[in-house]
């Protein structure tokens, strides 16, 4: 099959070949030398050492709240929230947007609530099917690494295929060398520098995506052929009878009550639920934040990431039906095919219209910084699966850290090379992304419940964790497959790729395990001690790092190698104790609270000498929590803030939001020019908490990096060794 019958629609060509290479290349060399240059200086004078397996799969649970926001932020900032919302907010209107934005925020919020949790149970794991495999065995480990790399591998392959057709189509760029060019970079950094890496490349792509996104929400709403909020809205109106959406109340593009954008709303909120909590990159950014950090973190970036597709996809996509029939248009005298906007082709076709050339080149960075974000994440999730859940626990089981290390670099290449090929195999296969995007939820939302009773619920049995996922998945196959032969009478790509069936099987793989998982482990009825998991891990400390953990004066492990316990070591994880790193820019009053937080600190119970091979003789009475009672009490406030934030969000994004204005209702000027205006407001929040606040948050660090480097260029400049 030619790539021209395996994707159809070529677009019109709005930049040169050359531009697409090069910028391709060129971004990917920059972040590339950006990332080492940044790993030369953390190494050198801040004390982490990405040589280390605990340093590169969970950045030595180091990263404060305002890094955390922003890394959570990049990742959840796919394409689709870019350039597939203005996609279809052109196709159904404008409460599109907003039904996008509701789905989004609301799993951030969760896995906030998630990942506080994960650390008062499971204070030191490295990745969420390593919590499985404590609680469930062999079985129940394996079945949850087959979901997730699943989900990974539809997700991430989804993204660069995206990526690629949309490069193809306003380039002309042979499909294959972007698919290729796209992920190469992200592995040179990701296999050198491991998560913290991904946190820093996450920083900047927030940075210069939000710098974008803005400039192009202002730039193309005040253009002349617009005329801003006023402007569009009476082109709007003027255009509206060829304008008219089936499913819309009057046909509008201006109202809220809208059908489909209703149901492919609450198809991303399931959906999309997967991505999240089935992922463990997500995890392993929760794992990686200091105690205090993940809540705030999280809900930082489920705020920020809110006004995203709201403002952006509002804007571009109404512009784009205002504008499509004018000269200025690329497509001009035709309007946009449905294929045409299908591929995403609204949001470049509106910028070349509106900004030109060089709007063009803007787009395909905002393009880079979207894909890059999500393959650098989905890269050391993946290889964090193949190095610590299976090769570790399987194949090598006495594995060093040197040897682990070795082996996630490995896995971060193969992980490259596997994903291109998936991507070039569904591109020539002629995959339909939209099938695709209904297949994935309704494979990976089976084990989303399991998953977070797993830490919430110590009634769930081995055998239930083993066998609801699979009777979800299978309930929602049959959902899916059985609506649409009621609905349209056969059962074949186009019945499937309908939004009701998919809907329904989305509903019913993620909800229908709940209540297997309940009889199943009622009919049975058994009770998990949540100590099993410091019990289990101290053991898995001990084997990895082939030390025998000893307790210190202030409560955190040492070994009996003597080696030195700080925050750089592998094992140590001296970052989650409630002794905050004091550095040289803190205060006095600083230095006297780390000092009497150690003072209050409770030895550790775990017996001198404990081994891997004895650690299951150890009674659980005889082992603590590693936390002091102070920090376990601040975490547990913490979750309960969790809780309520995520609560707040449900209720005004999915009911007291959305619900009242679902109505034969359509959008007055004035009420239309409030509307957007708050979402582009909303926007500049967005890039205060994860751009501005990280960098104040990170000041001390930045500043202590900053004078490292400013002390080594002096003695370099003036022949002296620094």
């Amino acid at each position: 099959m030619s790539l021209a019958h395996s994707f159809d629609t070529a677009g019109v060509t709005l930049v040169p070949q050359a531009t697409g290479y090069g910028l391709l290349v060129g971004l990917g060399v920059a972040f590339c030398g950006v990332i080492l240059v940044a790993i030369k200086v953390q190494k050198a004078y801040l004390s982490e050492d990405s040589g280390t397996s605990e340093m590169f799969m969970v950045a030595n649970r180091s990263v404060g709240t305002g890094l955390t926001a922003s890394a959570v932020f990049s990742s959840w900032m796919w394409i689709n929230e870019t350039v597939f919302c203005a996609a279809l907010c052109y196709r159904y209107g404008l409460a599109l947007p907003l039904w996008w934005a509701a789905g989004l925020c609301f799993q951030i919020a969760l896995m906030a609530v998630l990942g506080v949790l994960a650390k008062i149970r499971v204070p030191y794991a490295h990745t969420s099917l390593e919590i499985i495999r404590i609680r469930y065995g062999k079985i129940g480990h394996l079945v949850f690494i087959v979901l997730n790399l699943v989900n990974n591998v539809f997700g991430c392959s989804a993204m660069i295929l995206t990526g690629s057709q949309l490069i193809f189509g306003i380039s002309g760029m042979h499909f294959v060398a972007a698919t290729i060019l796209i992920p190469l970079g992200v592995v040179l950094y990701t296999a050198v520098g491991g998560l913290k890496a991904t946190f820093l490349t996450d920083f900047l792509h927030t940075t210069i995506a939000l710098i974008l996104i803005i400039w192009f929400t202002l730039t193309i709403l005040t253009h002349e052929a617009v005329g801003g909020l006023s402007g569009l809205y009476d082109k709007l109106v003027a255009t509206a009878s060829e304008d008219y959406i089936p499913g819309n109340y009057a046909g509008s593009l201006l109202t809220f009550k809208s059908q489909d954008a209703a149901i492919w709303g609450l198809i991303l909120k399931f959906g999309n639920l997967a991505l999240v909590v089935m992922d463990t990159a997500f995890w392993q950014k929760s794992f990686a934040t200091e105690v205090r950090a993940t809540v705030p973190g999280y809900n930082l970036a489920a705020i920020a990431i809110f006004g995203i597709p709201w403002g952006l996809g509002t804007v571009i996509g109404l512009t784009a039906r205002a504008i499509e029939n004018t000269p200025i248009f690329p497509t001009y005298p035709n309007g946009l095919t449905a294929a045409e906007v299908g591929a995403g082709f609204v949001m470049p076709y509106t910028v070349k219209a509106l900004i030109g050339p060089h709007g063009i080149v803007a787009f395909f960075v905002l393009l880079f910084m979207a894909l890059t974000s999500t393959i650098s994440s989905s890269m050391i999730a993946v290889s964090s699966i193949l190095s610590f859940d299976i090769y570790r626990t399987y194949i090598n089981p006495k594995a060093t850290d040197k040897r682990l290390l070795r082996v996630s670099h490995i896995a971060v290449v193969f992980h490259a090379i596997f994903i291109t090929g998936i991507s070039l195999a569904l591109n020539y296969g002629g995959a339909d992304m939209t099938w695709l995007g209904y297949l994935r939820p309704i494979i990976s939302c089976s084990g989303v419940i399991p998953l977070a009773l797993t830490l919430t619920w110590d009634r769930q049995t081995r055998l239930a964790a083993v066998v609801s996922p699979i009777l979800g998945f299978l309930t929602g196959l049959a959902v899916w497959l059985g609506t649409a032969k009621s609905m349209y009478g056969t059962i074949n790509l186009t019945t499937t790729g309908a939004g009701l069936p998919a809907l329904y099987g989305s509903i019913g793989s993620l909800f229908s395990p709940a209540l297997y998982s309940v009889v199943i482990s009622l009919s049975k009825p058994s009770k998990f001690d949540w100590r099993e998991f410091l019990r289990i891990e101290l053991a898995d400390e001990a084997q990895l790092h082939g030390t025998t953990p000893t307790p210190k004066s202030d409560g955190s492990l040492s070994d009996e190698k003597g080696t030195e316990d700080d925050s750089t070591g592998a094992g140590g994880h001296a970052m989650d104790s409630p002794v905050h790193e004091v550095t040289e820019s803190s205060s006095d009053a600083e230095r006297d609270a780390a000092a009497t937080t150690a003072e209050k600190r409770s030895p550790s119970a775990v017996p001198a000498g404990l081994t891997a091979s004895s650690s299951e003789a150890v009674s659980l009475d005889d082992i603590q929590h590693p936390f002091s009672d102070e920090v376990l009490r601040e975490l547990h406030r913490w979750y309960r803030i969790a809780w309520i934030f995520f609560t707040f969000i449900v209720l005004i994004t999915f009911i007291l939001w959305p619900m009242p204005l679902y109505r034969d209702y359509i959008f007055t000027k004035p009420f239309f020019s409030g509307w957007t205006t708050v979402a582009i407001i909303w926007q500049f929040v967005a890039f205060f908490c994860v751009v501005v606040f990280p960098l104040y948050d990170g000041r001390y660090v930045i500043l202590k990096g900053a004078r490292g480097v400013w002390k080594a260029t002096r003695a370099f400049l003036s022949g002296r060794k620094p």
